[in-house]
């Protein structure tokens, strides 16, 4: 367990709404990125018991979300790649402009950050429930992620996530 507290930056783009429309590139990473969810065999990924319930409960996002929408994604032994489309709760809009600044109170349980924290309190929960470790940090702190702003670009991210287990031993995440 760390004891000290490190002041780190935020990676989010300042003054932009995370709860607008659009496609966002997330990257979520285990605690020291720690070999948590299985392995890659044969350039394949073999999900244990934990990398089964990131699944399931990544796919559950969806399900508990009016305007969440999963396009590819992939569990890695130690993160997650995943492509999240967040609507207007009626319907596809499109790709997310490069800036948005916040003009009007949004109600945060539809933004990006409450999303990905609700999906990494609940996998943690479940995972520490299993090994009796209540308390134990599953996830590094934070998570990455990025405004997908074009179709080709879109293309190329879900082409990088499909492939991720077949560059495993390049992947810069494989410690």
């Amino acid at each position: 367990m760390n004891r000290f507290k490190h002041n780190r930056h935020s990676t989010r783009l300042k003054g932009y709404d995370d709860s607008k429309p659009g496609y966002y590139f997330v990257t979520i990473c285990v605690n020291n990125r720690y070999h948590l969810f299985g392995k890659i065999i044969k350039k394949k990924m073999i999900l244990n018991k934990f990398g089964k319930i990131a699944e399931r409960e990544w796919l559950r996002t969806k399900k508990l979300r009016d305007n969440v929408r999963l396009d590819d994604f992939v569990i890695m032994p130690n993160h997650l790649h995943g492509i999240i489309e967040l609507t207007d709760g009626r319907g596809v809009l499109q790709y997310a402009p490069a800036i948005r600044l916040k003009n009007k109170f949004q109600s945060p349980s539809n933004n990006l950050g409450a999303i990905i924290r609700g999906y990494k309190s609940t996998v943690t929960t479940q995972i520490n429930r299993i090994n009796n470790q209540p308390g134990d940090q599953v996830w590094q702190r934070n998570y990455y992620d990025h405004i997908i702003q074009c179709p080709n670009e879109l293309n190329r991210i879900r082409k990088y996530i499909r492939k991720n287990p077949i560059n495993w031993n390049n992947d810069t995440l494989n410690e």
